[in-house]
């Protein structure tokens, strides 16, 4: 293992050869980036305390007396943000061989747009990346810097000239830098602090990438057109209402007692859940992603969703759950963080249950109740096992993946709909809708039987599968 606590240590063809060879190491500018860091906090936290001492609210020698004592905590702030960088690093890492693929377009696209010189910074070619996709590597954490600090920088820009450093959800993304003593004390100054919109700017920069890898909002835009604003809005709005940072913070406290590898996979499962939430709250009708109405609207529907979806598991989906947390368990996490882990890979669903019960003004059980009772009928849990398990071999794969899923989960909420409309003031819509529409159901449930007798699935015929829950939906009234 190597650390750089200088410049340069070492080459980049240096470090990426050791790292090939099973080193494990970051980059100067990675593990060298708190030295930075802290001179940014030292120039804005004197801006902000000019601005008191202007106002006589502050003397000289007492701004000097509050810069000594703030030192301690500025020095875990920034090794903070020093950990969050590095345990990015180790995400991708983890998925670099598996989506090799995106890197590979996040690249050319950088390339394409004339930020990045790929041969300067000794990022692989094509030749070179095809043959890692051949052996099951991925690109290297040196390699994994060098695009983590691009996606910041390009990242940043694109939000410091958009909407979102006024907005007033992020702006306490401002406060929330400085240290406490100036939360407490200097928190009306920080409206008035020139370089106000760079902070929100760095740190909503921060939080995504650090959270979502460096590849996130570019794909996201890809995926729904958004703008980087829309993107950070709709992460953050994800991150509120599914918890994630007291997740987050649960495993961050493990750190030395537990294998590294756990706390990577449940870091992973969460990244996994964000990013369906994300494109979901993307592709929403409409579109106005106002932080607080957004999380006003679905954080309290969500919060027990998960003891829902749990008394809507079959005996072997039970089994399947415990079997899944065990290996959580037997490396040393609490039980309910380990069932936590394991539901997160089940909680997506619930933010169209929770929407359909919001936009209805219905109760949250009860629309649960027709939304899974539904994916019992139709097999529509198998269908999204099979989109998940299908094989992305490049970009437009991960497009069509992508796009087969979100559609696979608009026509279930349409399903929902028909039920609602025909069974909806009945104790038990599902089976009015089904006693209705039963030859049509018939025939839908008879072709998924038959697809599950062909074992694996492929590209199209999960199309034919999802283009016939939309035929059913147009035949029952949706």
């Amino acid at each position: 293992m190597i650390g750089e606590g200088g410049n340069l240590g070492l080459t980049q063809r240096g470090r990426v050869e050791y790292a090939l060879a099973g080193g494990r190491l970051n980059t100067d500018f990675i593990d060298n980036s708190a030295g930075v860091d802290t001179s940014d906090h030292e120039v804005n936290i004197k801006i902000l305390l000019n601005l008191a001492i202007r106002d006589g609210e502050l003397s000289q020698s007492e701004r000097n007396e509050l810069l000594v004592e703030m030192t301690g905590e500025v020095e875990k702030m920034v090794l903070r943000s020093n950990y969050l960088q590095t345990q990015a690093i180790t995400m991708m890492e983890k998925l670099s061989p598996l989506r090799l693929g995106s890197k590979a377009h996040f690249i050319e696209v950088l390339e394409d747009a004339g930020m990045l010189n790929r041969a300067l910074e000794f990022l692989p070619d094509d030749d070179e990346l095809k043959e890692r996709r051949d052996q099951g590597l991925g690109l290297m954490r040196p390699e994994l810097s060098v695009l983590l600090s691009y996606s910041k920088i390009v990242l940043y820009q694109q939000l410091l000239v958009s909407d979102v450093p006024e907005d007033s959800w992020l702006s306490d993304e401002a406060v929330n830098y400085f240290p406490s003593p100036l939360r407490k004390r200097f928190a009306k100054y920080v409206s008035q602090h020139r370089l106000k919109r760079e902070i929100i700017a760095t740190q909503v920069t921060n939080s995504l990438v650090n959270r979502m890898g460096a590849s996130f909002a570019l794909r996201m835009h890809e995926d729904t057109g958004a703008t980087p604003g829309e993107v950070a809005r709709a992460y953050t709005i994800a991150r509120e209402v599914f918890y994630a940072r007291d997740f987050w913070a649960r495993l961050e406290a493990l750190d030395n007692k537990v294998p590294s590898e756990l706390q990577t996979d449940a870091m992973l499962a969460m990244w996994n859940l964000l990013r369906q939430a994300s494109r979901w709250l993307l592709n929403l009708r409409g579109r106005k992603l106002d932080i607080r109405v957004m999380v006003d609207r679905l954080k309290p529907g969500l919060r027990n969703m998960g003891k829902s979806i749990r008394r809507s598991m079959s005996a072997d989906e039970l089994a399947q759950l415990d079997s899944q947390m065990q290996p959580y368990i037997d490396g040393g996490f609490p039980r309910n963080l380990a069932e936590w882990t394991v539901m997160l890979d089940r909680l997506f669903p619930s933010l169209d249950v929770v929407e359909t019960a919001a936009s209805r003004r219905s109760d949250v059980d009860r629309i649960a109740n027709v939304f899974f009772g539904l994916g019992d009928a139709l097999e529509l849990k198998w269908l999204r096992r099979q989109v998940e398990a299908l094989e992305v071999g490049g970009q437009w794969h991960a497009i069509s993946r992508a796009n087969l899923r979100d559609e696979l989960f608009t026509q279930h909420n349409r399903l929902v709909e028909c039920v609602l409309q025909v069974g909806g003031r009945k104790r038990d819509p599902l089976a009015a809708w089904q006693s209705v529409h039963s030859e049509r159901v018939g025939v839908v449930q008879e072709m998924l039987r038959q697809m599950r007798t062909e074992g694996q699935m492929d590209y199209a015929m999960l199309a034919v599968a999802v283009r016939s829950l939309a035929q059913l939906a147009d035949d029952t009234g949706g």
